[in-house]
């Protein structure tokens, strides 16, 4: 991290062009309600906090919510879906369940305590959602992640049920697609997302559109 900015109390981040070759912006700062939300509009997310680092990859995981696929066997399932599924009921839980699931660093997931509390925040300012999937009233699967104007920023999913997960992102996207969102980022294309047609787009062509997508006046509920 040499060489890399160090954030004080001022909310402020660096251009997120000037990450370096890994995606690293910045370390240091907090995670308040009001720097998260800098953040997001900013083009950067936080991934660790010992200590808090700032990323913005490059090149960049979104879903044009205008071009997403549904895999054919999903489809069958959604004919009759196997669970009840919400939106905002369960946040923390949610978050709870992706951290058990969510690969970190070593032997720890990267949704560390200090995430939760944070992301809870988040989500009690009216900024974090998540889309829950049950099973005879068991939290089986979901998805969380950050609303900012037309900007849904996805962080994580999981499931302990076959095809929770999947159901819990289609569910978002038709969500984000009737709400009129803008963006739909996801960070990092993966072997989940792409089959439903996530892309990575450059960094220079990811922050035009968030800039339009935050500007934009849509609510998620």
């Amino acid at each position: 991290m040499s060489g890399t900015p160090t954030l004080d109390h001022r909310l402020i981040f660096p251009d997120a062009r000037k990450a370096n070759r890994d995606g690293l912006v910045a370390v240091g700062g907090d995670l308040s309600v009001e720097r998260l939300l800098l953040a997001y509009r900013s083009g950067i997310f936080p991934w660790t906090v010992d200590p808090i680092t700032w990323w913005s990859p490059n090149p960049r995981g979104i879903f044009n919510l205008d071009d997403v696929h549904v895999p054919r066997s999903l489809r069958r399932v959604l004919r009759d879906p196997p669970f009840e599924v919400t939106i905002d009921r369960a946040f923390r839980q949610v978050m709870s369940g992706c951290a058990k699931s969510a690969p970190g660093r070593g032997d720890s997931t990267w949704i560390s305590p200090e995430f939760l509390d944070a992301y809870t925040r988040l989500h009690e300012a009216g900024h974090g959602h998540s889309v829950e999937c049950w099973a005879d009233g068991n939290l089986v699967g979901g998805i969380y992640g950050v609303a900012v104007g037309g900007l849904f920023a996805g962080e994580s999913m999981f499931h302990t049920a076959s095809n929770a997960s999947k159901i819990a992102l289609h569910t978002l996207i038709d969500h984000l697609r009737r709400r009129e969102f803008a963006l739909f980022d996801i960070q990092m294309v993966t072997d989940a997302t792409e089959p439903f047609g996530a892309i990575g787009i450059p960094r220079d062509d990811y922050l035009p559109l968030l800039a339009n997508a935050v500007a934009k006046r849509v609510s998620f509920k």
